[in-house]
């Protein structure tokens, strides 16, 4: 694509330019017209608000009622150079001027055509072209003590002094955008630097390759890796890593999960602690035996995180033993990686060719087409968890078991964080139960059903496993109580904790065949 030609700092510099320039089109289109109307009305208010002053002045009464055009002659003119307004005309009810800003004008009839109004006792403005020059006015009537009007007064500016404000103004929103495009621009480059500086100077596209490959790597090597941050949390476990938990005994799920909690027998907290190495350990979990290595991750001399490899112990004797499978060995992971890495090319391939399409059939064979499975959730809103439930019907295909998931209605994103956490909590570990619990069953199904009503949501999950016991119902919530041996019996305790969170409700039908739990909870 043309934009991978160009450096990041290049498209930031140019996006910010493009963005602040449009803002500046948009602004001088928009705003200036409001600003000018603005303008011309706050002169308006100007011009009415000294014509109403010089109207309610006893010195323009009285001089109208007698005559006396000198009088008004010296307040009008006093008023014009106080307010810097072109002029101050007063006018008897014939039209005819007891001031004016050039005194010969006096005694003369008013010029402009728009004065007829004001002496029906209206006021107005309106712009027109006098003897001085086009200008805007604003007409008052004059009414004496009995209410009776008398004349009337005409304040005007001239229209070049209106278009001088308005240009003024425009000028401040160039000025001000300018401003604000130097400022961007400044921004961007400190952005940029920042960025630049964290990412190691690599560009987007290259860090982007390098997650990938690296991701994919991790992914197929034969050993398992589990990944913790500085705070002992699991970040990461790959494939391996899964199954060979799996075999053990332990929960699936176990990303954000503390590793104390999750694998205390790893020791990964005093390898975070100390910084040292801790390799060749042995450990056993529920009558598994695996080698861990256990490696911090030191970055600028400081401890960021710790990676522990695993490996069945019994594979490595076996390997061990048989000399001769040890190239075979070498060869089945070889051969793994030139897979991976074959796939990586045609995929790079296609990407850079722009060939989307096959690219995209391409990946859709290798996630052994999962549009059906997506079908099935186009009900649920919220992203998080339809993503959720996407990854247990891959989990459930791979487990030879046929999940099905159906909603009754349309299932909106909850307005409420922690309501979406417990929900995942609830369906993951009774799907995980109802999975496990059809394994060594001739017809292995998991059905959910979700339903939403009077803003509470109903989920209902049915396995074709054996059942429980009736003895066992009051006791499968108690935390570390399973049947499946030790080191287990955490999940459903999980989903009991959740349901109270939520002040929701579940129901058990257990039958020889299967086994139904029916949860209820407030979605909001």
């Amino acid at each position: 694509m043309l934009i991978r030609k160009f450096k990041m700092r290049t498209i930031i510099l140019c996006l910010v330019c493009i963005v602040v320039l449009l803002s500046l089109l948009f602004t001088d289109l928009l705003v200036s017209k409001s600003i000018n109307d603005n303008s011309i009305r706050n002169e308006e208010e100007k011009t009415l608000m000294v014509a109403r002053l010089v109207a309610e002045s006893e010195v323009v009464q009285n001089g109208l009622e007698e005559g006396k055009a000198k009088d008004i002659q010296q307040y009008a003119n006093g008023v014009r150079e106080n307010t810097g307004l072109l002029f101050v005309v007063v006018l008897d009810m014939e039209g005819i001027r007891y001031s004016h800003s050039n005194p010969e004008l006096i005694g003369q009839p008013f010029q402009g055509g728009d004065e007829d109004r004001v002496f029906e006792q209206k006021e107005y403005s309106s712009i027109s072209e006098g003897t001085l020059t086009t200008s805007l006015r604003s007409f008052t009537p004059v009414m004496n003590e009995r209410n009776k009007q008398i004349g009337a007064v005409a304040v005007g500016i001239s229209l070049e002094h209106v278009e001088q404000i308005i240009n003024q103004n425009h000028k401040n929103i160039i000025v001000g955008s300018l401003l604000g495009l130097l400022v961007g621009l400044i921004g961007a480059i400190l952005i940029v630097h920042y960025i630049k500086k964290t990412l190691y100077g690599l560009e987007p596209p290259e860090i982007a390759k390098i997650l990938g490959e690296r991701n994919a790597m991790l992914q197929s090597v034969h050993e398992g890796v589990i990944a913790v941050d500085r705070d002992g949390r699991i970040s990461l476990v790959n494939k391996s890593a899964h199954k060979l938990l799996k075999k053990a005994g332990l929960p699936a799920e176990s990303i954000g999960m503390d590793v104390e909690t999750y694998l205390p027998m790893a020791d990964l907290d005093h390898v975070l602690e100390t910084g040292e190495s801790k390799l060749g350990a042995e450990i056993s979990i529920n009558e598994t035996t695996l080698l861990i290595n256990n490696v911090p991750l030191i970055v600028d001399d400081q401890v960021i995180g710790a990676i522990s490899s695993l490996r069945d112990k019994t594979e490595v004797k076996e390997l061990a033993q048989q000399l001769t499978g040890v190239k075979l060995y070498v060869d089945a992971l070889r051969s793994q990686s030139h897979e991976v890495k074959n796939n990586l090319h045609v995929i790079l391939g296609m990407v850079r060719n722009g060939d989307y399409e096959q690219l995209k059939t391409f990946i859709l064979q290798l996630v052994n087409h999962k549009n059906h499975e997506i079908g099935q959730l186009t009900d649920i809103q919220d992203a998080v968890l339809s993503g959720f439930l996407l990854g247990k019907l891959s989990y459930a295909r791979e487990s030879g078991v046929n999940l099905t998931i159906k909603t009754e209605n349309v299932i909106p994103k909850s307005p409420l964080a922690d309501v979406t956490h417990e929900i995942i909590t609830i369906l993951g570990n009774l799907i995980n139960n109802s999975i496990e619990a059809v394994e060594d069953c001739p017809f292995k199904k998991v059905d959910v059903m979700l339903s939403l009503k009077d803003h509470r949501l109903k989920i209902e999950v049915k396995d074709t496993g054996r059942g429980i016991a009736t003895d066992d119902i009051e006791e499968i919530f108690e935390k570390g109580f399973s049947t499946k041996g030790e080191g287990r019996g955490y999940g459903l305790y999980l989903v009991k904790a959740s349901i109270d969170e939520l002040e929701g409700n579940l129901t058990i039908d257990t039958f020889i065949d299967g086994m139904t739990l029916t949860v209820e909870i407030p979605y909001w």
